[in-house]
């Protein structure tokens, strides 16, 4: 019963999902999550939310729409779908020049309380944005009552215990599973009820498929380097990331 709580079915890269879910299903998937950028991507994780057995969606802008239409009323309504689980992928991002620090963080506050209003968590995309990150989120306390999911995990120990404070959930992807990655002292710091799996497909592949196209299947590998650096067997594992997504993911429980 495994759980991909981050991937981008919609890509360019992909032809058929029907084959992409299927993969998933034969490897042992359970449930996956489509997640939205913007308008677009948010509409096209709903339908195929609404045509796959155990696929949910969010709806939301990146960071990296701050400058282009980020009409956050047009993702409003998606929000009442029953299998829109989360507001997402929202929140800054400084790596890629030009950005505008003050659209991003308006554009995500924003978000954030739209969330806030209809009762559900955020998934948080987070890059060479640490001190910002957490002075917004630290301003909005009191609208994270929902829930919060930092997507990819990337930062220090330190700063997960800022987040774990305030609720924060973690994912871990494909990353985690590279030579060179160095997380597993950042993983062993987390609870392990504040634990996620992620594939961030197409992107991110893991090993022994470095290199390739991503695709939601591929989270076997991640929950291996998660138990082995847990020192917890798989099946236990399973268990617990399966009990963590419900629990963040409320509106999954109902509807699942």
């Amino acid at each position: 019963m495994l759980i991909d709580s981050h991937a981008h079915l919609d890509n360019d890269k992909y032809g058929d999902q029907i084959t992409l879910v299927e993969n998933f299903r034969a490897e042992g998937g359970k449930y996956l999550v489509d997640v939205g950028y913007d308008y677009e991507s948010s509409l096209s994780a709903l339908r195929k939310a609404e045509r796959f057995e155990g696929v949910f969606f969010t709806a939301g802008f990146h960071p990296q729409e701050a400058d282009k239409n980020n009409d956050i009323g047009l993702i409003a309504p998606l929000l009442n779908n029953e299998k829109c689980i989360a507001v997402g992928e929202i929140g800054l991002d400084y790596h890629y020049l030009p950005f505008d620090r003050q659209r991003q963080t308006d554009l995500f506050e924003s978000q954030i309380m739209l969330a806030y209003e209809n009762g559900l968590p955020i998934v948080i995309h987070s890059r060479e944005a640490s001190k910002d990150m957490l002075d917004v989120l630290k301003c909005n306390k009191n609208y994270l009552g929902n829930g919060l999911l930092m997507h990819c995990y990337s930062e220090s120990r330190e700063q997960a215990k800022n987040y774990c404070d305030l609720g924060a959930y973690f994912a871990f992807g494909g990353a985690t599973t590279f030579k060179n990655a160095k997380k597993e002292d950042i993983i062993r710091s987390i609870p392990v009820d504040r634990l996620l799996a992620e594939t961030d497909s197409p992107y991110m592949t893991p090993v022994p498929f470095r290199g390739q196209k991503n695709e939601p299947s591929f989270v076997k590998y991640v929950y291996a380097k998660l138990a082995y650096t847990l020192n917890i067997d798989e099946k236990s594992l399973e268990e617990q990331l399966y009990l963590n997504f419900f629990t963040l993911f409320q509106k999954a429980r109902k509807n699942s």
